[in-house]
């Protein structure tokens, strides 16, 4: 069959590059792709077996003005094999759950993953990770999850699949999740397979949120400085080059020594070796930072194939979901008995006594101990490599989870500094404690920081030295050799405890404002990092009043806080505020930290961490602390300003 394209439509691959895909299309998928590409309208946009972070479904359609089309193609023929439905008894026989099996040769199976339930993840993953500025419920009314049989009858297809979709799938909303047959691809019937296909736009799709998609599908647009390539001196670059004998490398190095750079340019040469890369994280947020290194260390589009990153919640969620239904619903009962959190404030504080600590066990203990069980299974994704970024922040039995889904012969590669031990787990990363994960030699360790100004390096240095743990400190080191100058402006501003420090904050916000629009500055440089969430959305608001927006990650209603997250900083020229571990990993030149707490170990190496995302430039870069802990006042007066 020959595809060709005769509208104004992008396709990607090129129709000329299809045949190259690493997964040949099927015969009912050539089908489809020359359906969309005669008969969809210009201004839509076909992605064959896009990456999807991972998902990799079979279309995705794309149409900043109308919405978003994701498409699974079976080649089933419903005659030739049988395909059923059975139910067993769930609940104590009250409701019945249907299994879809199929027959071949006098044998049974389970088709997994069903069709039906892929496609309402692939939409919930759309919806709540890869365009989190959807609006939360109206977003789902611009995303179409459509099921194609080129060799069924549209009707056999729907009768086999209805006892998995629900109601509204079936009834209340049967546009948006339609089922088609060969009549529709034989008549070239678009409106069959893809009713959304004839509307001119949507009031809830907007190009923005097609850019915020098209970064999970292909190579995003960078900016300017993320269109560079990676710098990295000798050493970086031999660690980024090469692998050690065992194929385990763990590496530590302070804020700015180039870690995550290491592990971005390792993870881009193996991917372009065509091998399989997870890139594990623990904080959402840190997302974005490290595929755009990645992008950076590439040197050229494509280099998305074969990169899967997951924060290690999310890993394990996929895992159990992969891993079969029985692993899935075992996951899901987990959390069946905690209920929402409240958005009453003092609801929300009696809840966090008494669920808090029982979600904790949940997250830290229970689920990475089932996703351990669940990636054993053969039906669970393996990898060539698996880099873990901020390793500090992991739990030793994380680490072993996750290096179960390492196909024989892998790579592992752990980055940290503990230092940074913000979560109170780096003590799992001593030599002692590491014994039988995995790793043979010792530490690979980068010393100079490329990220801080020396004044600002200074002050980190002297903050570690009189309140961190001296045992596990690890200091960086200015550039020998360079003749740069980084100026940068340091101000610390103390208050008392009890006193409405978010009109400080604000107060500092603006007067940074005034900065911007010179030194190659702007407003979207400007970064707000707190310790506290609730003076942080308070900040938010006061700033809303003088009509200047932000982009925050600060809500408490558990799934939006994710998508927040998942939306924070993707290209919006607007001011950013965060919590200081949300922030961890990433860099600015313009910061307001905010620190309300230090009387904890983790709460200072947090604010380590925080005095420490401040990036350097010969055109200036700016600090100013906001501090209502009274002991870190001394500190605060050896600042060269004081508010």
């Amino acid at each position: 069959m020959v595809i060709s394209a005769t509208k104004e439509l992008i396709v990607h691959p090129p129709l000329d590059e299809i045949s190259d895909l690493r997964q040949p299309l099927t015969k009912g998928e050539r089908t489809v792709l020359e359906l969309f590409t005669r008969k969809l309208p210009p201004g839509w946009e076909i992605y064959v077996q896009p990456h999807l972070n991972g998902l990799r479904p079979d279309f995705v359609l794309l149409n900043p003005k109308v919405g978003i089309g994701v498409f699974e193609v079976k080649d089933w023929d419903l005659n030739a094999m049988s395909y059923r439905n059975d139910f067993m008894q769930v609940g104590g026989g009250q409701t019945q759950r249907p299994i879809l099996r199929a027959s071949r040769d006098g044998e049974s199976f389970d088709v997994w993953p069903n069709p039906v339930q892929q496609l309402r993840r692939y939409k919930e993953e759309i919806h709540q990770l890869y365009c989190p500025r959807l609006e939360k419920k109206n977003g789902f009314a611009v995303i179409t999850a459509g099921l194609i049989f080129p060799f069924a009858s549209r009707d056999s297809a729907a009768a086999l699949m209805a006892p998995h979709q629900t109601r509204e799938e079936r009834e209340k909303y049967p546009a948006y999740s339609p089922i088609s047959g060969r009549e529709a691809l034989s008549d070239g019937w678009l409106e069959k397979v893809f009713p959304e296909s004839s509307r001119q736009s949507s009031r809830y799709m907007t190009p923005d949120h097609a850019d915020d998609l098209r970064g999970w599908l292909v190579e995003p647009d960078f900016s300017a400085d993320q269109r560079k390539p990676l710098e990295m001196d000798a050493q970086q670059r031999s660690l980024a080059d090469t692998r050690t004998e065992g194929g385990y490398r763990r590496i530590k190095g302070p804020a700015g020594s180039g870690k995550s750079v290491v592990l971005a340019a390792r993870a881009a040469k193996l991917a372009a070796e065509g091998k399989s890369v997870l890139i594990a994280t623990y904080n959402i947020t840190l997302w974005h930072y490290l595929r755009d290194l990645v992008a950076r260390a590439s040197g050229g589009p494509g280099w998305s194939n074969g990169i899967t990153t997951l924060n290690f919640h999310e890993w394990c969620r996929r895992t159990c979901h992969e891993a079969g239904q029985g692993w899935s619903e075992e996951y899901s009962s987990l959390f069946a008995g905690v209920p929402e959190k409240p958005d009453n404030p003092l609801l929300r504080k009696e809840w966090r006594r008494q669920w808090q600590p029982v979600l904790d066990r949940i997250l830290n203990v229970d689920i990475p101990d089932l996703a351990s069980r669940a990636v054993g299974e053969p039906s669970v994704t393996r990898y060539d490599a698996i880099l873990v970024d901020e390793g500090q922040d992991y739990r030793l039995p994380w680490w072993n989870a996750l290096r179960r889904a390492l196909k024989n012969g892998g790579e592992c590669v752990l980055v940290a500094d503990a230092t940074q031990d913000v979560y109170g787990t780096a003590g799992a990363w001593t030599d002692n404690a590491m014994r039988g994960a995995g790793f043979s030699g010792g530490w690979a360790q980068l010393e100079t920081s490329y990220r801080l100004p020396n004044d600002a390096m200074d002050m980190a240095r002297f903050f570690a030295q009189k309140f961190l743990p001296q045992e596990t400190i690890d200091l960086p080191k200015p550039e020998q050799g360079s003749l740069a100058l980084h100026p940068c402006t340091l101000r610390w501003v103390q208050r008392e405890p009890e006193t409405a420090a978010t009109d400080s904050c604000v107060a500092e916000i603006l007067s940074m404002l005034k900065r911007s629009g010179r030194d190659g500055l702007a407003n979207a440089d400007i970064c707000l990092l707190t310790d506290d969430q609730r003076a942080g959305a308070e900040v938010v608001r006061l700033l809303r009043e003088k009509n200047i927006n932000a982009v925050t990650t600060f809500d408490e209603r558990g799934i939006e806080s994710k998508r927040n997250k998942m939306g924070f900083w993707m290209g919006d020229a607007q001011i950013k505020a965060t919590t200081l571990h949300s922030f961890k990993g990433w860099e600015s030149r313009l910061l307001v930290v905010h620190i309300t707490r230090a009387f904890t170990a983790d709460a200072r190496a947090l604010i380590y961490a925080g005095l420490t995302r401040l990036k350097r430039s010969v055109q200036g870069s700016h600090l100013t602390v906001v501090c209502t802990a009274p002991e870190l006042s001394e500190f605060g007066r050896q600042w060269p300003e004081q508010g």
